[in-house]
């Protein structure tokens, strides 16, 4: 059974089930919220629970299935594969289950069974990661150690029956997938677009280690800020010093030489989002815009566009393929284009109907078309990798 293609390698499951899911999410939402139905959890409000699910459900899944493909790629670690990778895919789908269906089951089973996938991981790759010479790739453990502790903090505002505390732990999540994607969109995408440029004789991309730390603590000082709910002051100024650390940053990876590649295209939209993200977050707390828009600029726009070349990539290659976007997907792309946009727009209060279920829309479709493209990939034998074009992994 776990000899199953499938089980292969982990971008292979979790790609599928985060792909499905997210999709599933948005095609729902839009209904859910215009007839106010009520959430699979009792006392959470539907807006929150939606939240939880797009950050620890979603996302949550996409991440494990880049980091346990990269991690083999870039640090040397063995492949978590066969029966364990199915435990964790089984972990996330438990936790999945109890979301939903767990109005009446004790909070406390609940909790158990949602928190267990992200400290299953961090016992799996822990020990590998001790053992690697570059010891900075130990940053992902606390990255996953934090998103657990803020879907504890969720759960635990449940267990205490203050469901109005529940998202402070989303919020907190939020935070976490912002500093992971700092991390590894940071490292990945820049490293991608070197290849590139090599390959076409435009150049290469320099590294600036002191801006690269800088980039680092400025979003980890954003989190702080917006999860510790530091004084308005301190998180308006991280605010507006990490959109202005990391515009400097993504300009240095001169992504306007890569317009020839959606695949790299797509990453540097993605977070191109997060500046913009960085930006809305600092005029929202002085009253400019909503104080949530920054949330969806991230969300849609930067998480979709980043995973979505990320996912296309790492399916492509990773499958025996060469890095030749199929067309349907470049209309997936055009898809989340549009989303992001329609998204930030209703945010703002642009007073047009219907802008956040266009947006879901677009933003569900875009999955379903990457669900329709790559499925049958992830679900056969990988091809022979021999003749491929250099150019990244």
């Amino acid at each position: 059974m776990f000899e199953a293609p499938v089980w292969v390698s982990a971008f292979r499951p979790f790609y599928l089930l985060g792909a499905a899911y997210g999709a599933l999410l948005l095609l729902v939402w839009p209904a859910a919220y215009a007839w106010q139905l009520a959430p699979p959890l009792a006392d959470v409000p539907l807006a929150v629970w939606h939240g939880h699910e797009m950050v620890f459900g979603f996302a949550s899944a996409i991440v494990c299935g880049i980091l346990l493909t990269a991690l083999p790629s870039w640090a040397k670690t063995e492949e978590v594969r066969g029966a364990p990778l199915a435990f964790l895919a089984c972990r996330w789908m438990l936790g999945r289950a109890a979301m939903w269906l767990g109005a009446g089951i004790s909070p406390a089973l609940v909790a158990l069974a949602d928190c267990a996938l992200p400290v299953a991981l961090v016992a799996m790759i822990a020990p590998q990661l001790l053992a690697v010479r570059q010891r900075w790739f130990l940053a992902v453990l606390p990255v996953l150690l934090g998103l657990a502790l803020a879907n504890v903090l969720f759960h635990l505002a449940l267990i205490l029956d203050l469901p109005e505390y529940c998202g402070f732990g989303v919020r907190a999540g939020v935070h976490v997938i912002v500093s992971l994607f700092v991390l590894a969109g940071g490292f990945l995408t820049p490293i991608f677009t070197a290849n590139h440029l090599r390959q076409k004789g435009r150049g290469d991309v320099g590294f600036n280690t002191f801006l690269e730390w800088i980039a680092v603590l400025s979003a980890l000082a954003f989190g702080f800020a917006g999860a510790a709910a530091a004084p308005p002051g301190w998180e308006i100024s991280a605010a507006f010093v990490a959109a202005a650390v990391h515009a400097v940053r993504l300009a240095r990876w001169q992504g306007w030489k890569v317009l020839d590649s959606p695949l790299l295209w797509a990453m540097h939209l993605g977070y191109a989002w997060l500046v913009v993200a960085f930006l809305l977050r600092g005029l929202g707390l002085i009253g400019l815009v909503a104080p949530d828009a920054w949330l969806h600029a991230f969300g849609v726009g930067g998480l979709g566009m980043m995973m979505m070349g990320l996912m296309a990539r790492v399916s492509l290659r990773h499958t025996g393929r060469p890095l030749d976007l199929p067309r349907a997907m470049r209309f997936a792309f055009a898809l989340m284009l549009i989303a992001a946009p329609l998204r930030v727009a209703a945010a703002v209060g642009v007073p047009l109907p219907n802008l956040p279920s266009a947006a879901a829309l677009c933003w569900a479709a875009a999955f379903l078309i990457y669900l329709r493209v790559f499925a049958s990939m992830l679900l056969a034998p990988s091809l022979p990798r021999s003749g491929l074009p250099a150019g990244g992994r």
